[in-house]
């Protein structure tokens, strides 16, 4: 724990109880941290990658010997198990999956100039010193490390802030970070509350950022104060079709899936159900029998499907989206209230009937188990419905066949679309995509390009004839 930037404290989300104090890293504490890094740096970078990656390849198993406290910290954190312990799974397994991208890189090649033949040029790539990392409280390892790790392998250095809602599992963490003393001369996490990611900002060359459009703007305002860049990936109100002929349990099953994995609480989760009228009560029928059998994982966190809403404030933006979806004509048909069992707070999976534009459960973000479901006529109106908002993270498509699916989804004005499935970038992460509109900024975090946005491309240039004299610009001769 860190410095004199204020006393923090975190609420247990199964609980209510506020069980965790630490202490802030203050704007002084970040620059020493940046400092140090930066010394570092070059040393890290002048490795080359394979020797970095048996670096990070060293940390994965770090991270798997401490996985019993890391998890029971991300338990107490987030108020679920078994996502917990896949988050450890998923960040030690994508250090090899990172490996694959390496593995293609090359030595450009010297390419002959076409305008003066005599001039040769080749690349070369050079990391940013510093890299800062503001990650958010729905998956408080992974979305940290989604960025870390690549940043890491790229000749980074980096800092890590994750929120001060889930902030339990740094400990245990730093304890395997540790163990590995060439990476923790290079990579650091802090403690930190919003004036620590501020800091973090001021004292970076490169920040990214996780989280809402609100907080992602002043990112990027500051970031765009320093002229660095800031890699944004924020929210979400990803729409799912379908369309008449699809197959209804298979597309039931993902929206289910899709819009309360986690409770919800994910920005690629689907938010709004679009289904051809055709299809439309049948469809409704069947989500409705499936969100009925969902289980609370309350009392016992080893059993049912849905957690508890990790961010107390959170449960009132859902409860104030229920009761306006009502008051504007909106049906409930499963869920649809706020339980508290155990000091938590918990929401079971709540699809809601006769959904408008109107409702701010269509429009705004939900982050919870909210199904809000209308009926569309024609392809153009689902296009132009799932197309009406201000985010454009991903979306999904249902059809009767792959080739529909993909007819419409190409239409759709999101990063990432699934097409019979949906939320698919959750689980699958080797397809680069960006945030569309207010969805995020910057290249990929997925892909070959989330590795490559940490470097910057620097131009070799030669010339093998004799360089050009002054004279050769004279004005004199010419008419």
């Amino acid at each position: 724990m860190m410095g004199s930037g204020g006393d923090i404290s975190a609420r247990n989300p199964r609980t209510g109880r506020i069980d965790w104090t630490g202490t802030a890293a203050d704007a002084d504490e970040i620059a020493s941290v940046a400092v140090r890094l930066r010394a570092a740096q070059p040393a890290w970078e002048a490795r080359g990658a394979a020797a970095r990656l048996e670096v990070l390849r060293s940390f994965g198993q770090a991270l798997a010997r401490h996985a019993g406290p890391i998890s029971e910290a991300l338990e107490a954190d987030t108020g679920r198990r078994r996502i917990a312990r896949l988050e450890i799974d998923s960040v030690v397994g994508s250090i090899d999956g990172w490996a694959r991208v390496i593995a293609n890189d090359a030595l450009p090649e010297w390419v002959q100039g076409r305008g003066m033949p005599s001039v040769r040029h080749s690349a070369a790539w050079k990391a940013y010193p510093v890299v800062g990392v503001i990650s958010p409280w729905n998956f408080p390892l992974l979305l940290g490390m989604i960025d870390a790790v690549p940043a890491l392998l790229a000749g980074c250095a980096v800092v890590v802030k994750p929120s001060e809602v889930t902030p339990r599992f740094i400990a245990p963490v730093v304890a395997a970070l540790t163990e590995v003393p060439e990476l923790a001369a290079v990579f650091a996490v802090v403690v930190g509350a919003g004036s620590t990611g501020q800091a973090m900002v001021d004292a970076a060359d490169c920040v990214c950022f996780t989280g809402s459009v609100a907080t992602g703007r002043k990112v990027a305002v500051q970031a765009a104060g320093r002229l660095i860049p800031a890699y944004l990936e924020l929210g979400g109100k990803d729409p799912l079709i379908v369309l008449e002929g699809a197959d209804l349990d298979r597309a039931t099953d993902a929206a289910l899936r899709g819009s309360v994995l986690s409770t919800g609480q994910a920005c690629q989760s689907i938010e709004r159900i679009y289904v051809h009228r055709a299809a439309h009560s049948a469809f409704l029928q069947r989500l409705v029998e499936k969100s009925q059998a969902a289980r609370l994982n309350w009392p016992d966190i080893s059993a049912g499907e849905i957690g508890p809403i990790i961010f107390d404030r959170q449960a009132d933006i859902l409860a104030g989206q229920i009761a306006d979806a009502v008051a504007r004509g909106g049906r409930v048909l499963t869920g649809g209230e706020i339980e508290t069992h155990g000091g938590g707070r918990w929401l079971r999976p709540t699809v809601i009937a006769d959904a408008t534009h109107d409702m701010a459960v269509m429009r705004e973000e939900t982050f919870g188990p909210i199904l809000p479901v209308m009926a569309f006529d024609t392809i153009d109106e689902a296009v132009a419905l799932a197309n009406d908002g201000e985010y454009g993270l991903s979306g999904a498509v249902f059809a009767g066949t792959l080739e529909e699916a993909e007819a419409v989804g190409r239409r759709l004005e999101a990063g990432a679309i699934s097409l019979n499935d949906a939320a698919l970038t959750s689980i699958f992460y080797e397809a680069a995509k960006q945030g569309f509109k207010a969805s995020g900024l910057g290249p990929s975090r997925m892909g070959e390009d989330g590795y490559r946005r940490f470097l910057r491309r620097q131009a070799l240039i030669a010339n093998i004839a004799a360089p050009l004299s002054l004279a050769a610009f004279s004005e004199e001769g010419l008419t």
